[in-house]
């Protein structure tokens, strides 16, 4: 691997794997949307390439003489317009998807998650077996999910593609899951569901790109992998580690799960009567992918591409305590 184009480098995710292809001395070109994005990969030592997923010509030159793509631009929010989902997560992902090939790349890695399940029944100890469900929970499990079939439908000789899906990414630096669930607490939202006693599993940001990058070295064409940190953890003790990092006391309040359906199920469909601005407080999604058991065997990974999961949660914890420590 000597150079990779990557969509998606300013979000939590890509910052990291750009700087871990750094470290591995894989020269980066970067897709840019902003000025501010193309200051940052610059110091991030990754080359900027302005443009963004709907312009096919300007992926196309900036992945020129690429070994690879990592595909990691998305709309990740669990409410909005389906409209808009589709335009970035599917039509974007085509897009490029159409440009690697025309650009002659010879892999290309996808960034999926857990949540192109939502819908199916059970989500405990499933792999990449499951089938995506016939009636996906909302927008980004749809498009998320109809990007992967696109992705593995262009699997051919000469163009392998691949999928990686880790489940809840978090760590040092969080500008996605965390702040929102802060956020919630600080505005005393925040409900456990069923007090939260539940397992799940969780992926830190270096093992996610860890993954990504042991994909792009050794998965095989056509495949999907899960990656996870391991064993999994209660969800209410994990999450309270993670506030207790930002020096937040953990909530108390809790809801039942069937209330937590039904209202997410009520809610869902008076909203866009209501003409209410933002997401509703509560999602059949989010209670789906937050409020049971999801737990992933990523035993394939670990298997065939020798994923280690090398970030522990003790580590990862410590590292977020020590960010937030005076100077």
């Amino acid at each position: 691997m000597k150079r990779a184009f990557i969509t998606g480098g300013s979000g939590f995710l890509g910052r990291h794997l750009i700087a871990d292809l750094r470290k591995r001395n894989v020269e980066v070109r970067a897709l840019a949307r902003s000025d501010e994005a193309c200051k940052r990969f610059a110091a991030a030592g990754a080359q900027a390439v302005p443009g963004d997923i709907s312009d096919v010509r300007a992926l196309q030159s900036g992945m020129e003489s690429c070994d690879l793509v990592f595909h990691a631009a998305a709309i990740v929010r669990d409410w909005g317009n389906l409209a808009d989902f589709q335009q970035v997560n599917v039509q974007g992902t085509v897009n490029v998807l159409e440009a690697a090939k025309a650009a002659k790349v010879n892999r290309f890695v996808h960034v999926s998650s857990e949540a192109v399940l939502a819908g199916t029944a059970s989500l405990q100890n499933i792999d990449e077996k499951v089938p995506l469900p016939a009636h996906p929970l909302g927008p980004y499990a749809t498009t998320k999910g109809l990007a992967e079939k696109a992705v593995l439908s262009a699997n051919t000789e000469g163009f392998a593609t691949i999928v990686v899906r880790p489940r809840f990414v978090w760590g040092k630096g969080d500008t996605s899951v965390l702040p929102q669930i802060v956020e919630a607490v600080q505005k005393g939202t925040f409900r456990w569901i069923a007090g939260g006693r539940y397992l799940t599993s969780t992926t830190h940001v270096e093992n996610a790109t860890e993954a990504l990058i042991l994909a792009a070295e050794k998965g095989r064409p056509g495949e999907i992998y899960f990656a996870t940190d391991g064993a999994p953890v209660e969800f209410r003790a994990f999450i309270s580690q993670l506030l207790k990092t930002q020096g937040i006391a953990p909530p108390t309040r809790s809801v039942p799960r069937w209330l937590a359906r039904t209202s997410a199920a009520i809610v869902e469909s008076i909203w866009p009567i209501l003409g209410a601005k933002g997401a509703p407080p509560a999602t059949r999604m989010a209670v789906k992918m937050l409020g049971e058991e999801v737990t992933i065997s990523d035993a394939k990974a670990r298997a065939e591409l020798g994923y280690s999961s090398h970030i522990d949660r003790d580590g990862g914890l410590s590292e977020m305590s020590a960010a937030q420590a005076p100077a």
